[in-house]
């Protein structure tokens, strides 16, 4: 007697960029279909029986805005890889580095500003941070926000803005961070995938931005990402990271310049890249990390029912 084929399980990635494209090519090979769920930009019922979402079995990555994420997670009603917690607790990168410290882990120089902040309060922490440094949001993404400033009258310049937008009511996120500013660092993101890093790609600023002044490593900000061998130590410090903070999957920003290096943040919901960027057997191992989560919601087998058009397999 012939065993019937696994069902294949049905994942739901809210993404719809070159993420999505990418999982829906390297996960087909292992029973994973990717399903295109997005609760943004839309008018969606709450009520569950009035559902716009095609049904899935587990989800990617709890989406962004939270809010939205709350609706689609109660209609979807699937575990997640990366979960609501994960998301939240990566999103906040004060906590991030405070957590990281507390483990050990090399970090830069930051000070947490909580507004409303005493102006004299602010100007003594940057002098110990040291000038130039950083200023960014708290919980913003794509290197949006972050300024870098030489003097007190440029910082006081910068966190006047902030104050102004922190000062609206509705603002949710009221701190930013002062963080030492590490000149000629490479960037490095290491992928860490159920506690190994699995590969890395380096962010590195075309030459002609570099001449002009430019300094930010973020992709979205023009910087191209290229494979990057990490060496053991890159490698060790990246995984210490992603255990201490917690996650299945996490993005591990590395800074490396004169011989120091130190996790800068990390990022729970990070992109998937080419497949050369990762070692041999990257898909089977995120395929895995997907069954896994599938399989334990369901008690320790992967049910796939949509209706009762699945069965129980061993995932």
């Amino acid at each position: 007697m012939t065993r019937a084929d696994p069902p294949r399980l049905r994942l739901a990635v809210t993404t719809s960029s070159e993420t999505f494209d990418r999982l829906t090519a390297r996960l087909a090979p292992h029973d994973i279909d990717v399903v295109h769920v997005d609760p943004t930009a839309r008018v969606v019922p709450v009520d569950a029986d009035d559902s716009p979402f095609p049904p899935v079995d587990v989800g990617w990555v709890y989406p962004s805005r939270l809010m939205e994420g709350a609706v689609l997670d109660a209609h979807l009603d699937v575990p997640w890889v990366n979960g609501r917690d994960v998301v939240v607790a990566s999103r906040n990168k004060a906590g991030v580095l405070a957590t990281l410290s507390a483990a050990g882990v090399d970090t830069p120089d930051t000070a947490l500003v909580s507004n409303p902040a005493d102006e004299d309060d602010v100007l003594a922490a940057a002098e110990r941070v040291g000038y130039p440094l950083v200023v960014k949001p708290n919980s913003a993404t794509r290197g949006t926000g972050i300024a870098k400033v030489a003097d007190p009258d440029s910082l006081l310049g910068v966190t006047d803005y902030l104050d102004l937008v922190h000062d609206y009511r509705a603002t949710g996120d009221k701190s930013y961070l002062l963080q030492e500013y590490l000149p000629g660092a490479r960037d490095y993101r290491a992928m860490v995938v159920d506690g190994r890093c699995v590969g890395a790609v380096e962010r590195r600023l075309p030459d002609d931005a570099l001449a002009t002044g430019r300094w930010k490593h973020n992709v979205h900000r023009g910087a191209e990402a290229v494979a990057a061998d990490l060496p053991d130590r890159h490698r060790a410090l990246a995984e210490r990271a992603a255990a201490a903070v917690g996650g299945d999957l996490l993005g591990v920003d590395l800074l490396e310049t004169d011989g120091r290096l130190v996790v800068s943040e990390t990022n729970a919901r990070p992109t998937v890249d080419d497949a050369a960027k990762y070692e041999d057997g990257f898909d089977g191992r995120v395929a895995a990390l997907v069954k896994r989560a599938a399989s334990n919601a369901a008690g320790g087998d992967s049910v796939v029912d949509r209706g009762g058009n699945g069965t129980a397999t061993d995932s």
